[in-house]
């Protein structure tokens, strides 16, 4: 259930740092800038990338403006991985997931 991110990495002048264009505007208007896993706490779609983010490892920020996200990474670090946190935001079941049904289901 939901769909794939469609997502191009674009380099930065700047060693380590990758910005990465998609087709879905994950903020509306505003800035989202995440310097530490702690500053995503929200619901929005951009905490919650920022988050899986940060779980992966090797980020040292992550900032978000509609569609565009900036990733800078720490200590060289590679980017392996980002494009696939990023393009799987909207899906709810991967393989080998079954969704649970409630008990209460009529049968």
């Amino acid at each position: 259930m939901g769909q794939p991110i469609t997502v191009i990495a674009k380099p930065s002048t700047r060693p380590g740092i990758i910005r990465y264009e998609v087709n879905r505007n994950l903020t509306g208007t505003g800035h989202q800038i995440y310097r530490s896993e702690s500053d995503a706490v929200g619901a929005m779609p951009a905490d919650e990338l920022a988050r899986r983010l940060f779980d992966r490892g090797g980020i040292e920020s992550v900032h978000v403006y509609n569609n565009v996200i900036t990733v800078q990474l720490a200590d060289s670090s590679p980017p392996s991985g980002i494009e696939e946190i990023i393009r799987d935001l909207f899906l709810y079941y991967r393989d080998g997931v079954v969704p649970e049904v409630p008990s209460t289901a009529a049968s």
